[in-house]
């Protein structure tokens, strides 16, 4: 079975974001959550101290769902792992035009993405809304 990675900046990591792995880990045969850190974005903590976090908040059992910060190219942890395949989510229209664009990158870096859509009762909840309520 291949081996999925699933990045984000996971600031927080949603129930949305549980679902996408959830899905993701009965349909590859071990999902990589890869906390990535962006220079674009400015998260509440460091990438490793949210990987910590994540883990915490995995079911038990998961053992076939590893979560690891990274520094760099999605495409590069791929391949330096053996990832096989990039998971998104996508909650939107304007996700999908965005997921899509970087799909193609990482299609041209070599690493396949699978787009999965957010379940209705998901789709509303980001990470920016949750760390809004979260004061």
């Amino acid at each position: 079975m291949p081996h999925a990675v699933y990045p984000g900046t996971f600031d927080p990591f949603t129930p949305g974001h549980l679902d996408v792995a959830g899905r993701a880990r009965r349909m590859f045969g071990r999902v990589t959550v890869l906390v990535a850190v962006n220079d674009d974005k400015r998260p509440g903590s460091p990438a490793a101290a949210r990987a910590r976090e994540i883990e915490r908040l995995l079911p038990a059992g998961w053992d076939d769902v590893s979560v690891v910060a990274w520094h760099g190219l999605t495409a590069d942890y791929c391949r330096r792992h053996g990832g096989e395949v990039i998971v998104r989510g996508v909650r939107n229209a304007a996700d999908w035009r965005r997921e899509r664009d970087l799909a193609l990158m990482n299609d041209a870096l070599g690493v396949a993405t699978v787009l999965l859509p957010a379940r209705a009762e998901l789709a509303a909840t980001s990470s920016t809304a949750a760390r809004a309520l979260r004061g």
